[in-house]
């Protein structure tokens, strides 16, 4: 029996998992997909919204502002990439100008500190690259970057170190009650049981809540596109540059990434069904609205494009993050989305503090450890260190990706570690092999050797991305 389980590995569901963890409860995070951050979580723009741009009064409002605030102190703690860039929204005209005047006024509100009005003259200072078309900005100096695979591996690992269980491949079907607790099956047939349920699951939130009877959660989906430039692009722009936003959302942005890339997008179209494949059409819009935004955006060292699913409330137009109204003990956090990323430690703590501490009482965990140590870079190192690794463990002396300089030991690390993983795409996302302009095309293979040896599986049973996508399916006669 566990105290509480929370459908949905993204990164919502594992900050809270991981501030859950602080306490004495056991916890389990149910996931659909193979591995966590499966969802919204891996295909977003990876900003950390100073908090301006929300309606005043709203839970995105108050929850991003707040996990703004917490974001770099979070990330130290985790030992996840931040770099405090700024960020820009420019305008093109009059009208653009009156937006940028209600954004600063909302930022005020809102509480976000370092929020100013930018020239022309000012905003071409910053951003050489910048259309000049552009005849004003505003500018938030406390706008991030961070990369929201890591976060979300940081927080559900940390959580596993912690004590919280994760089963992945678990897609819940049914959730039902008896004597008094909840048991929630999964289309396998396997059953947890658990007093309460914390509902997470982004673009499913909708069909979860449906499950025990609650009609007040209405999700809309919105597809959004985007571009990836090769590192050699990464100083086109310092802050993340966004057009002036419309009621779809922030529109496209132009952004460095912690990693050194420039990233375009995204585009925001509605959906009926969950869809990721990317268009002609989508990618064209992205790059026509980015070159309005700049000049000689440098489109040839596109490496590759994707396509992410934001779910948003169709009713509310705000975070649902409450009480069940007709369900007991259960929780939803639903519509979570731009800047759900942002917003996540802060969430954890409402949803921990606020809600659960209503139903248990939350008896600090004398075990917990907060601190995860940060993954190792091998070529961040400096040389003494770098030989240091060596001698300790030959394989951070083998390259295996020579694009993104990633290691063997690098690799079979992030595979003994909090969250498992088993496929390409995972070691791809924890390590970015694979991640550099030739795609994996060089790596991959070797790659798969890797996990096959490590967690002595064979090579045939590998995937890039779960299910259905095997690299081999037998062996040659010779």
């Amino acid at each position: 029996m566990y105290d509480i389980v929370i459908i949905g590995g993204g990164v919502t569901g594992g900050a809270i998992a991981r501030k859950l963890s602080e306490y004495k409860l056991k916890v389990a995070v149910l996931e659909k997909e193979d591995d966590v951050c499966s969802g919204a979580s891996k295909a977003n723009s990876g900003i950390a919204h100073a908090g301006f741009d929300a309606k005043p009064g709203s839970k995105k409002a108050f929850f991003n502002v707040l996990g703004s605030k917490m974001m770099k102190a979070y990330c130290e703690e985790l030992g996840v990439k931040y770099k405090n860039n700024g960020s820009l929204v420019i305008a093109f005209g009059e009208e653009d100008e009156k937006t940028l005047r209600e954004l600063e006024e909302r930022g005020r509100i809102n509480g976000v500190d370092g929020i100013r009005l930018l020239s022309a003259k000012e905003l071409h200072e910053l951003e050489p690259h910048v259309s000049e078309k552009a005849t004003a900005a505003l500018y938030a100096s406390t706008g991030a970057i961070i990369c929201p695979y890591d976060l979300t591996f940081a927080c559900v690992g940390n959580a596993m170190d912690n004590g919280v269980d994760l089963k992945t491949e678990f897609c819940v079907t049914a959730i039902s009650e008896k004597d008094g607790h909840y048991v929630v099956t999964s289309e396998k047939g396997e059953s947890v049981n658990a007093q309460i349920v914390i509902n997470c699951a982004g673009a499913g939130s909708e069909k979860i809540a449906r499950l025990v009877g609650d009609e007040s959660v209405n999700i809309g989906l919105r597809k959004g596109e985007y571009l990836l430039l090769d590192r050699e692009s990464g100083d086109f722009v310092s802050h993340t540059v966004f057009c002036t936003p419309t009621k779809l959302g922030k529109g496209i942005l132009v952004t460095n990434t912690v990693d050194g890339n420039i990233l375009l997008g995204p585009t925001a179209e509605e959906i009926e069904e969950e869809n990721k494949d990317t268009t002609e059409n989508g990618l064209n819009f992205v790059r026509s609205r980015a070159s309005e935004m700049a000049s000689d955006v440098p489109f040839f060292n596109t490496i590759t494009s994707f396509a992410g699913i934001r779910a948003y409330s169709k009713d509310r137009h705000d975070f649902i993050v409450e009480f069940s109204k007709t369900a007991k003990n259960f929780i939803n956090v639903a519509g979570i989305e731009s800047p759900g990323l942002t917003s996540a430690p802060a969430i954890a703590e409402y949803v921990a503090e606020e809600l659960v501490g209503k139903l248990v009482k939350l008896e600090p965990n004398p075990n917990f450890v907060g601190k995860r140590q940060k993954e190792v870079a091998f070529f961040d190192l400096d040389e003494e260190r770098q030989n240091e690794l060596i001698k300790e463990n030959p394989a951070y002396g083998r390259v295996v990706c020579r694009c993104e300089k990633v290691t063997e030991g690098e690799i079979i690390a992030a595979l003994h570690r909090n969250p498992p993983t088993k496929t390409i795409d995972g070691v791809k996302r924890r390590t970015r092999a694979g991640m550099g302009r030739c795609q994996g095309g060089f790596c991959q293979s070797k790659v798969a050797e890797i996990i096959a040896a490590e967690l002595n599986i064979p090579l045939e049973e590998v995937t890039k991305n779960g299910e259905g996508s095997n690299l081999l399916v037998g062996k040659t006669k010779c």
